[in-house]
């Protein structure tokens, strides 16, 4: 779907001290002519998902491990100290400014795209507006990154040169931004896309992801309308997949799960630059792998095995989700009739003692070892996330819980999951009342979508970042936790350089 040809395609004006243009290098008033020029131009932003500060390699360091779902063991001590919320050094690059300088290259190359595409001829302008409404939903999920991890930046709606200072913006102009792209994002985009644009941003992205920004700001009401646009088409556009498993394989890609999959592939094995050999591959397997087949750098808190424990299914055997997000000791134990090994291997206690390494998403469906090159699609919101955060916002806005746990037992009772619905369960009393209610959903969410990127935003929306009580929660399953400072570590420092860069017009997070 993404040309690589894009990627070369240097879009900023190049002239050298003699004011000579290079007739081989595009500019910026050479390049913005044609519908294949702002077809290359989009292309290039969505590249940027194919850079380390993503969801490619290390954004699931700060949403999977600075949860309470998983840790790190790193060696690299500034790297592990960075999911334990010691931050020292504010400009640590892997932990803070690889994501501030992709989420604004991304935003950079979208606003190129909003800014010329409008004055180019096409001959189709159902075809321009759609170029147009993707540009909108990427740099729409750009700020929503950036409002989630500093809670504040710079809002850039237009290409600037290297003398530009960036205006500070608050959260709540950020989230606004956000809101004002995907309203026109959904509305210029289309129901599904055919052949190679499969994978490109449709209504249904925009409308879940505008959703997720409802919720974040407690907008429910506003956020139970745009999914319900999904909901609605249930079994035409949406579904549950039979088999769990389908999700996370490069074999079932873009199925009718996935609302929005960022499409990665082991076809080139270069580094992250700008080159024809750009990687293109899903590099975080590599770092969450077992020692001898990846780095082992992140691993799952063990107090996830005793959730999905606590009951059985409906054939009287363990949660299927277990096994197959989890990879621990007891593994083979627990599910006798599933292969007991990984990657090809049998439980190496010397070495993996009792560890809990996270599965999901891993390569060793099919291969013996882990690489930066794991050709799996990364599936950033799937129609079972779109499924409870439609019971949440039912309970959020008057309605009973006894409607909303329809939408949590869909979930619940997937062909592979085979659980009883909730009413039927050991749970039931979650049914009694919206506190009740809510509890519980904060559990089936994890179960779900453990190791997915969604807990860090969830925790923060639920509030468990703002009290004492709900940072003992934290700690009695993580103990990093115990590093947690209210009012502080909910957001990330922001990087001294851009703070310094800025003139003073950035300034730093409380506390920091």
């Amino acid at each position: 779907m993404l040309g690589l040809i894009a990627m070369l395609i240097y879009t900023g004006c190049s002239h050298d001290l003699l004011n000579i243009e290079n007739p081989n290098e595009p500019t910026t008033e050479t390049f913005w002519k044609t519908e294949d020029d702002a077809q290359k131009g989009l292309d290039a932003a969505y590249s940027r998902f194919y850079k380390e500060g993503t969801w490619m390699r290390w954004l699931s360091f700060r949403y999977d491990l600075g949860s309470d779902e998983g840790w790190s063991t790193s060696p690299w001590n500034e790297l592990a100290e960075w999911t334990r919320f010691n931050y020292v050094n504010y400009n640590f690059w892997e932990g803070n400014n690889v994501h501030w300088e992709d989420f604004y290259v991304g935003i950079f190359r979208a606003n190129q795209v909003l800014k010329y595409v409008p004055e180019i001829a096409f001959s189709d302008e159902t075809k321009k507006s759609r170029i147009i409404g993707q540009a909108e939903f990427l740099r729409a999920l750009w700020y929503f990154q950036i409002a989630i991890l500093w809670e504040k930046g710079a809002l850039v709606l237009e290409p600037k040169d290297a003398s530009y200072k960036p205006e500070e913006a608050s959260e709540e102009h950020l989230w606004a931004q956000v809101e004002t792209d995907l309203k026109s994002a959904a509305a210029n985009l289309p129901e599904q896309w055919e052949g190679a644009d499969v994978g490109r941003a449709t209504i249904g992205a925009a409308k879940a992801l505008l959703a997720k920004a409802y919720m974040q700001q407690r907008k429910f009401a506003e956020a139970k309308a745009e999914l319900q646009w999904l909901i609605d088409r249930e079994n035409s556009l949406y579904g549950l997949m039979d088999d769990y498993m389908d999700n996370f394989t490069h074999y079932n890609e873009n199925n009718r799960e996935s609302v929005f999959e960022i499409q990665f592939d082991d076809k080139n094995k270069g580094g992250t630059g700008n080159d024809a050999s750009m990687a293109t591959g899903f590099q975080r397997t590599q770092f969450y792998a077992p020692g001898g087949i990846g780095w082992q750098d992140g691993k799952a808190r063990s107090w996830l095995v005793g959730e999905y424990k606590r009951e059985k299914n409906l054939d009287g055997t363990n949660d299927i989700r277990l096994y197959h997000n989890l990879y621990y000791k007891n593994s083979p134990q627990d599910f006798p009739d599933e292969n007991p090994l990984i990657y090809g291997r049998q439980w190496q206690d010397g070495d993996w003692g009792e560890d809990m390494f996270i599965r999901k998403y891993s390569t060793g469906y099919f291969r013996d070892r882990e690489d930066y090159f794991a050709p799996n699609n990364y599936r950033l919101i799937r129609y079972a996330d779109i499924l409870l955060m439609y019971a949440e916002c039912i309970v959020e806005t008057g309605g009973t819980t006894t409607e909303a746990a329809v939408y949590v037992d869909k979930v619940r009772t997937r062909q592979s999951t085979n659980l009883p619905t909730l009413q039927n369960s050991i749970f039931a009393s979650a049914l009694s009342s919206k506190e009740a209610f809510l509890k519980r959903l904060q559990m089936e969410r994890t179960l779900e979508l453990c190791f997915e990127g969604w807990r860090w935003a969830d925790l923060k929306r639920w509030g468990l970042l703002d009290t004492q009580e709900g940072i003992n929660e934290l700690k009695s399953r993580d103990p990093d936790f115990n590093n947690f400072v209210i009012g502080k570590h909910k957001r990330l420092p922001i990087p001294q350089i851009e703070v310094d860069n800025s003139g003073g017009k950035l300034t730093p997070n409380p506390n920091y």
